[in-house]
C-alpha cells in the first residue's frame, strides 16, 4: 500500500514540476509575442519594456508557485527527514524572496506603500 502511495505522490510531484516549467516557458513565449506585437504597433519603448517585464515576471511567479508546491508535496509525503526538511526550508526561502522581489517589481512599489513609487514624482 505504501508503495502505491509513494508512486502516486511521485507522479503528482512530477506533474507539478512539469506544470511550473511549462508555465514559465509558455509565459515567456507569450510575453515575447506580446512584446513583438507592440514593436510592430510602434508602441512607446518604455511602455512595451514595462509590459514585457511585467508579463514575464507574472509567468515566473506562477511557475515558482507550482515548483514550491511540488517541493512541499515531495518533502511532506515522500522524503520526510530533517535533511529534506532543511533543503525544503532553504528552497522555499529563496523562492519566497524571488516572489517578493518579482511582485514588488510588478507593482512598482513596496507592499507597505499605498502609491507606486513611479507615480509619486510625476504629475
Amino acid at each position: 500500500m505504501w508503495d502505491v502511495f509513494v508512486t502516486v505522490m511521485n507522479g503528482i510531484t512530477k506533474i507539478l514540476e512539469a506544470g511550473g516549467a511549462a508555465v514559465i516557458f509558455i509565459g515567456a513565449i507569450a510575453a515575447t509575442i506580446g512584446y513583438l506585437r507592440m514593436v510592430v504597433a510602434r508602441t512607446d519603448p518604455d511602455q512595451r519594456f514595462r509590459q514585457y517585464r511585467t508579463s514575464l515576471a507574472r509567468s515566473i511567479l506562477l511557475g515558482l508557485e507550482f515548483l514550491v508546491a511540488a517541493d512541499i508535496v515531495r518533502t511532506v509525503t515522500i522524503d520526510f527527514s530533517l535533511d529534506s526538511l532543511a533543503v525544503l526550508a532553504v528552497l522555499v526561502l529563496i523562492r519566497t524572496f524571488l516572489s517578493f522581489a518579482l511582485e514588488t517589481e510588478i507593482a512598482g512599489h513596496w507592499p507597505w506603500q499605498r502609491e507606486p513609487a513611479r507615480g509619486q514624482g510625476e504629475q
